[in-house]
């Protein structure tokens, strides 16, 4: 009962009715309104806002065609090579003569291309099938370069029609000329095995190396062309390097994949 009196008689007291109100001092509303200002922008964002990322992955440089192994039809001795490499031949073009049991034979390209790899040398014993060469679809020697890009098959659902793509290219300094620019045209939904890509590309070195990883899919890049630069195509430079590109040439891409959303608001 003492302390309940002690708490009465306090409240009842006048003196404690003529004490200040005290208010915020400015810098705790300095603080306060950075606070709200920053939960509310944070509060937007959430809801209109976006992520954006990349995939990178192991890319190379092609006329869009792709290429294919050239195999020997007979089994005997190479007496003559008739094509270089990086000869450009049409379809039926002589390659190689071999002698063989029933007299001499010569194997012929089966569709017009750009001799890319010659395998076989005068001497050379071969059986039938033997690659002797490797021969990239390109009819002429307009025709443009593609890119095509090896990327994880989870990422490939992700790629949007049209995504623009950032190439190093392997031959070209980035320090001094830069990133080759270009944009997605087609993303294969199947994965490719080293099978497919050693047909696609004409080297099955190439198809053991973007299968390292896994199975990957195929995306077509389409580059951006520019009558500016020495190689017609466009840059993050803006020169570029001082010289045409060669399809079979190495890089790395990196792909803008779909915008994600920050935050999945889930309703009751």
């Amino acid at each position: 009962m003492q302390f309940r009196q002690q708490a009465l008689a306090k409240l009842q007291s006048p003196e404690e009715l003529d004490l200040p109100v005290r208010f915020a001092r400015p810098q705790g509303l300095l603080a306060l309104s950075v606070s709200v200002v920053v939960m509310a922008a944070a509060s937007v964002w959430a809801v209109t806002g976006s992520v954006a990322s990349t995939v990178s992955a192991q890319a190379i440089l092609t006329h869009g065609q792709g290429s294919y192994i050239l195999q020997s039809p007979v089994a005997g001795q190479v007496t003559a090579v008739l094509a270089e490499q990086g000869e450009r031949l049409p379809a039926n073009s002589p390659v190689l003569k071999v002698h063989t049991s029933q007299g001499d034979s010569v194997v012929r390209t089966v569709a017009a291309g750009r001799i890319s790899a010659l395998a076989a040398t005068i001497g050379q014993i071969i059986q039938t099938g033997t690659n002797v060469a490797a021969v990239e679809k390109v009819a002429h020697a307009t025709d443009p370069l593609y890119a095509t890009v090896y990327v994880p098959a989870e990422n490939a659902s992700s790629i949007p029609a049209n995504a623009p793509v950032d190439l190093t290219v392997s031959s070209v300094s980035t320090q001094e000329y830069g990133v080759l620019r270009g944009h997605v045209r087609s993303v294969d939904r199947a994965a490719q095995s080293a099978q497919s890509i050693s047909a696609f590309l004409g080297d099955s070195q190439l198809g053991d190396q973007f299968t390292k990883k896994g199975r990957p899919v195929a995306v077509l890049v389409r580059l951006d062309t520019s009558k500016k630069t020495k190689s017609g195509y466009r840059w993050s430079s803006a020169d570029g390097p001082p010289f045409k590109l060669d399809s079979m040439t190495l890089a790395s891409g990196s792909i803008r994949l779909a915008d994600q959303r920050p935050v999945d608001w889930l309703l009751p």
